[in-house]
């Protein structure tokens, strides 16, 4: 295990809600100027942090009323403030994250029933799978470190750290493993389990994706899209993502596709990168998910308690559908076989599984 110097936590994390436990703080000593957070000795970094004195606060969801009418589907109680969806087609397993206790909570994809419960050290509010059939990436933001939980039985690996309160992780296919350290202003990269180099260019990195060996991460104080080379491990470039970028997918195309949370909008992006289109989504578009079998892009819209649904056989997203959804949406995830959804509600701990009209 890296022993890495700590510092002081300064800015809120995205998508921080008031019953969020703060993360804990150290001040034994001062990291180089280029980060506010930890660094593991001896690793290569590349990067300076650029100031922040000026920037905005991190964009977070909206909060939504209580729904008006019974939204369509079925609701699995989970447990409190699940918020962290990814579906794994192959072992038909559905991983949630919630808290009180932190738990990744696992879900039969086909019938909806819980079938395990792996206890995790710290919450968390991003999942992704490191590749079809698992593991899951777990980023443990209060234990500043990741963890796989493989899949479909959902044993835990030994956690590594990473950085300051890790947000969201994702992974290449040559198996370069990304983790956005949120508020130490930095990117862990890893290989297997060795941390190889860190990029130390961002203020508060969130949202990943991986397009082919190119890694997109979005800056969420800087509000930009960062694009990494997972094979030279090097930066390729930047450009502004909207007024609040959060989350990111990729889709089929080779495009990136952000969630603008303080823009209302849905923003795609080339690797070079480059915006390419843009459409509004009033209501705060928060979480994210792609089904590439549909091409099919799912957006959870915080503050109205609907998820919609685009298709994207073209740069511009085009809307094909609204789902009304349990209150405050946060995150979901969409089954790439059946096309079922997976709809995280925070205030009610539950899921709401619901099959899309298929159009």
């Amino acid at each position: 295990m890296l022993v890495l110097t700590a510092v002081a936590l300064l800015v809120a994390a995205c998508g921080s809600q008031d019953t969020t436990p703060a993360p804990s703080t150290s001040s034994e000593a001062a990291a180089p100027a280029t980060t506010t957070g930890l660094l593991p000795p001896g690793v290569p970094t590349e990067g300076t942090r650029p100031p922040s004195d000026q920037l905005p606060p991190p964009a977070e969801p909206q909060r939504a009323p209580t729904p008006s009418v019974t939204p369509p589907g079925r609701l699995v109680p989970v447990g409190t403030a699940p918020e962290g969806v990814v579906v794994d087609a192959v072992t038909r397993t559905v991983a949630v994250a919630k808290r009180d206790p932190n738990e990744l909570v696992l879900i039969n994809a086909d019938t909806g029933a819980v079938t395990g419960r792996t206890p995790l050290p710290g919450f968390v509010r991003h999942l992704q799978l490191a590749r079809p059939g698992g593991p899951v990436l777990v980023p443990v933001e209060s234990a500043n470190a990741l963890v796989r939980v493989d899949l479909p039985g959902g044993a835990a690996e030994p956690q590594i750290i990473t950085g300051t309160v890790p947000h969201d992780a994702s992974e290449t296919p040559n198996g370069t493993l990304f983790v956005a350290n949120e508020l130490g202003g930095t990117t862990t990269v890893l290989r297997g389990d060795e941390i190889v180099k860190v990029f130390t260019d961002s203020v508060q990195p969130a949202g990943m994706a991986p397009v082919g060996e190119l890694m997109g991460m979005l800056d969420v104080r800087k509000n930009d899209l960062t694009v990494y080379d997972a094979d030279a491990l090097t930066i390729k470039g930047s450009t502004p993502a909207g007024d609040g970028p959060t989350h990111l997918v990729a889709d089929k195309h080779g495009r990136y596709i952000a969630t603008d949370t303080r823009g209302d909008a849905i923003r795609v992006f080339d690797t070079a990168p480059r915006e390419l289109a843009s459409v509004e989504q009033p209501g705060g578009p928060y979480g994210i998910a792609y089904d590439p079998t549909r091409d099919r892009l799912w957006v959870a819209s915080s503050g109205t308690n609907e998820v919609v649904g685009y298709d994207m056989a073209q740069p511009t997203p085009r809307e094909v559908a609204r789902i009304t959804t349990v209150q405050n949406p946060y995150t979901l995830g969409v089954d790439a076989t059946t096309g079922r959804l997976f709809i995280a509600g925070v205030t009610a701990g539950v899921i709401q599984i619901v099959t899309p009209p298929d159009r």
